[in-house]
């Protein structure tokens, strides 16, 4: 990979962010909050009143460069809920060398965590090496979607070089759930290949615990939106995955999914954070 000299050394950050919650009464409050680096995470509101704990993450310096290592953690306790969620992109910079991001959660008996954060972008030439493990205890509900957009196509840019890879699991009670690998290289066949990205540089996936009844599975895949977007039910877990030309159209694709599946599954309708709209 040939890149430009100012690439080749450039200071790289350790971030930290460690989160806890757990219910007192009918509130869900957050109990720990520990950060080291530039991982902060904002105050913690009620727009849904007091048993949704609602946390907004921020990462200051904007991007993630070659080198950055962010390590983030959550623990929802028993009956408490916290919903999680991002001011905006996370964008992943060219770099000459990997970075990476560790993301541990876990949601005890009774507890629920909805984790939305906006898209995370892949600049072409990035490194980007991501890895989630959740584990649920007894009948936790978990809510949890990501949308990854490689490169930029509106300034006509493709993902040419570097790499985005990526690996998810989800254990309930240290049973495996879900395990996922993606690996994809910059001009892979698999961006253009028709049992690929087919051509889409966006593309999100949506795991939900719990199962749904038929009919409101046709309803989630007759929505109106210009994704190739799809569900599936398993056995205790609900997964959607879609195809995009935009970032912006899978996240809206995501918000209509889970605005029908949430009255459904979790028992409350779907208040869209702010944040979302800014």
């Amino acid at each position: 990979m040939n890149l430009p000299a100012s690439l080749l050394f450039t200071p790289s950050w350790h971030a930290e962010l460690e989160l806890a919650y757990a219910r007192f009464g009918d509130t869900s409050r957050p109990v720990l909050r520990r950060h080291k680096g530039p991982l902060r995470v904002q105050k913690h509101l009620y727009a849904e009143g007091p048993e949704v704990c609602q946390h907004i993450i921020v990462h200051p310096p904007g991007g993630i460069a070659g080198g950055d290592r962010l390590e983030i953690s959550a623990s929802v306790e028993r009956d408490a809920w916290a919903q999680i969620t991002s001011p905006g992109a996370a964008k992943w910079y060219r770099a000459a060398g990997p970075a990476y991001q560790q993301l541990t959660l876990r949601v005890a008996a009774g507890a629920t965590l909805e984790w939305l954060p906006q898209e995370t972008i892949i600049f072409s030439a990035a490194q980007a090496e991501l890895s989630t493990a959740i584990d649920l205890e007894g009948d936790a509900r978990l809510f949890y979607w990501d949308v990854v957009a490689l490169g930029r196509p509106a300034s006509g840019e493709r993902f040419d070089l570097g790499h985005f890879q990526a690996q998810l699991d989800i254990r309930r009670d240290g049973q495996l759930l879900w395990h996922e690998r993606q690996r994809i290289v910059g001009a892979d066949g698999l961006l253009d290949s028709p049992i690929g990205l087919d051509g889409q540089p966006v593309f999100a996936t949506l795991l939900v615990t719990g199962e749904i009844e038929s009919d409101l599975l046709e309803r989630c895949r007759s929505l109106p939106h210009p994704v190739r977007g799809d569900l599936t039910q398993l056995p205790g877990l609900l997964v959607a995955r879609c195809l995009a030309s935009e970032a912006l159209l899978a996240r809206g694709w995501l918000i209509d999914v889970w605005r029908l599946l949430r009255p459904a599954l979790l028992g409350r309708e779907a208040m869209p954070p702010r944040i979302w709209n800014t």
